[in-house]
């Protein structure tokens, strides 16, 4: 299936889902009544995600292997932290930046294959655009913290928007075919599942818990699971490189945590 019209399908599912949800709640109205500055501010927030992240993101997926665009991709908490430094006029001292460059090494491992001597990436775009996806998604949640509406209501409308991007790139490139049944029933999962039940599962978290470092914390279990459920499903073999570099990732992601919470403390 065309990663375009997998993006389009997967939006517009997620689009329905959020409303059916506020309609539930009798917040349906109110959310279409969004003011003019508010839904400008939708308009950008929905081109960066869904749209232009998942474009990226998926556009990766079908030039590497799932357990390489899955990888690199999770660069993003750190790609997150030095967007933060001009966007947000935040600051990160050695030790942070130290962590930083410890996760980039894992992306090299990873990309390279566990290669040293030589650079290996099996594709050069490929390996671009899932690192780009990062900054796109960092991106995303830095403009979202400035953005003070009701979470449910942000993301229907940046759907919408996500929505109307993808179908208005399906006719520019006018390569719109009806997806057979297996095709059509990914696409929905992926919008139903990945940009519907997980936001709000990880909204609903964010609520229930009384510190969001025991939430956020669990976060980096996705990666390993992922591995796993990739090579489950898909029959990928994962190679050792693969987790010594996520590993590495990880392990900076963490430190870099550890090194801010001590220094706020």
């Amino acid at each position: 299936m065309n990663y375009v019209h997998l993006l389009a399908i997967s939006s517009m599912v997620a689009m329905i889902f959020f409303g059916i949800l506020l309609l539930l709640k009798g917040d349906l109205k109110i959310a279409l009544r969004t003011p003019k500055p508010d839904l400008l501010h939708s308009a950008l927030l929905g081109f960066l995600n869904p749209f232009l992240y998942y474009f990226i993101l998926l556009k990766a997926y079908s030039l590497l292997s799932a357990q390489l665009a899955l990888s690199l991709n999770y660069i993003w908490p750190i790609t997150l932290v030095l967007f933060s430094i001009p966007l947000l006029k935040q600051k990160i001292g050695i030790k942070s930046i130290a962590c930083i460059l410890l996760s980039f090494i894992g992306v090299i491992i990873i990309a390279n294959k566990g290669s040293f001597t030589s650079i290996e990436t099996p594709n050069s775009l490929g390996i671009i655009l899932a690192l780009g996806s990062s900054v796109i998604w960092a991106l995303f949640w830095i403009f979202n913290t400035k953005d003070n509406r009701r979470d449910l209501h942000k993301l229907f409308l940046n759907f919408i928007f996500g929505t109307v991007y993808s179908v208005i790139t399906l006719l520019i490139i006018g390569e719109f075919e009806l997806p057979d049944f297996k095709s059509l029933s990914a696409a929905v999962y992926i919008g139903l599942v990945e940009c519907g039940i997980a936001y709000i599962f990880w909204l609903r978290a964010m609520k229930l818990s009384s510190s969001t470092d025991k939430i956020g914390n669990l976060v980096f279990l996705s990666p390993f699971i992922s591995l796993f459920l990739i090579h489950l499903f898909i029959g990928e073999t994962i190679y050792l490189s693969t987790w010594v570099g996520l590993t590495i990732i990880v392990t900076g992601i963490l430190l870099q945590k550890i090194t801010s919470k001590n220094k706020k403390v």
